[in-house]
């Protein structure tokens, strides 16, 4: 069960790492990315809302990370259902982190580019 709630602060890390330094991909697509209809205006807002995004998700699976390996400690020897079930919560705690970073980046998208994608002086 530890390692299955690593998997989320780990993913969140990686593809923190990999948005930043690449833009999400090459190109805009529907495929891969963060996709919502701001950030596919154009290419500059598709490389701002993946930077963006990427540094939140780094830094909150960065966090999320130690603290899922101390929560999972207190059920150390515990039955298996206690385990699961702290398991499950905790997962769950995590996917709320993993969809959060969408408010501030979609705010952030919208105070640096007009609703046509062009960037805001």
């Amino acid at each position: 069960m530890l390692i299955m709630n690593l998997l989320i602060p780990c993913t969140m890390i990686g593809f923190g790492v990999c948005f930043i330094k690449s833009g999400g991909s090459n190109e805009i697509n529907g495929v891969f990315g963060y996709r919502t209809s701001m950030s596919m205006k154009n290419k500059e807002t598709w490389e701002f809302a993946h930077n963006y995004c990427g540094k939140l998700w780094r830094f909150l699976g960065g966090i999320m990370l130690p603290l899922s390996i101390a929560a999972m400690l207190f059920v150390l020897g515990k039955e298996t259902q206690t385990v699961g079930m702290f398991g499950g919560m905790l997962s769950l705690i995590q996917c709320v982190f993993l969809l959060l970073p969408i408010i501030p980046t979609e705010k952030a998208l919208r105070k640096n580019f007009d609703k046509n994608g062009n960037r805001s002086e």
